[in-house]
């Protein structure tokens, strides 16, 4: 029987190597999968490239996975925020490698690489420095610029539901950048606050089809990430 449980963080993570690619869900605070990015900076891979929409708050989360020096570079759309104490200060130093992606075009990216597109036209950057070097074509009579679909190794997900088939219900906002991660991903790694029994969740409800995870583990009092960096706490 189909069974994607794993017992604990550590284990659903230990298998991420050196040098992987790793896409990492959430907006903000919002579905970011704290416990599974900790269990990540205690296993130790490095030189990771990791793709999210931010570079994470604070010294907690994905902050605290770039200021432990194992990521060597971010793609992402929002590298410096309001709480966003860890990256400018590497990037300066040149010690930290940034491609930026318009929002917009990252989660298209994400979602064709998923879709196996391996490439689009879009308009998002034309005329502005994110689309120098890049192939650009007029498609009647509109400028566009042409963007490769993105895969990851690995993707780190945050869910509110999941069965041990994989199938996923997310919370609100925390759904984000999730379930197009999932399945651009060759190994979806999922924190769910619980997990039910097969059956329990309506089919017509899922989001996140099990075909597309691979590993679950239930997280069932999940870290607050704007908490933690509110009272100042760090990782490790």
């Amino acid at each position: 029987m189909i069974n994607k449980i794993v017992g604990s963080a550590a284990e659903a993570v230990r298998e991420i190597h050196d040098g992987a690619a790793v896409m990492i869900g959430g907006f903000g605070e919002a579905g970011s999968p704290i416990e599974l990015i900790h269990a990540l900076i205690d296993h130790g891979a490095k030189d990771l490239t990791v793709i999210s929409n931010n570079t994470g708050s604070g010294h907690v989360g994905l902050a605290a996975l770039i200021e432990n020096k194992q990521v060597a570079k971010t793609i992402c759309s929002f590298p410096r925020t309001a709480n966003s104490k860890v990256f400018p200060e590497l990037y300066h130093a040149g010690e930290i490698e940034l491609e930026l992606v318009p929002q917009g075009t990252l989660a298209e990216r994400i979602r064709a690489g998923g879709a196996g597109i391996p490439a689009f036209y879009t308009p998002a950057s034309v005329n502005t420095p994110l689309a120098e070097g890049k192939e650009s074509r007029n498609i009647n009579g509109q400028e566009y610029v042409l963007e490769y679909g993105i895969k990851a190794d690995f993707a780190l997900v945050k869910a509110e539901t999941a069965d041990r088939y994989g199938n996923l219900l997310y919370h609100a906002t925390a759904r984000n950048f999730g379930p197009i991660m999932c399945t651009a991903s060759n190994v979806a790694i999922v924190q769910a606050r619980k997990i039910v029994e097969p059956g329990s969740i309506d089919p017509e409800t899922v989001i996140t089809p099990g075909i597309f995870v691979q590993k679950i583990v239930e997280i069932t009092t999940p870290a607050d990430e704007s908490k933690l960096v509110e009272d100042e706490m760090s990782y490790p």
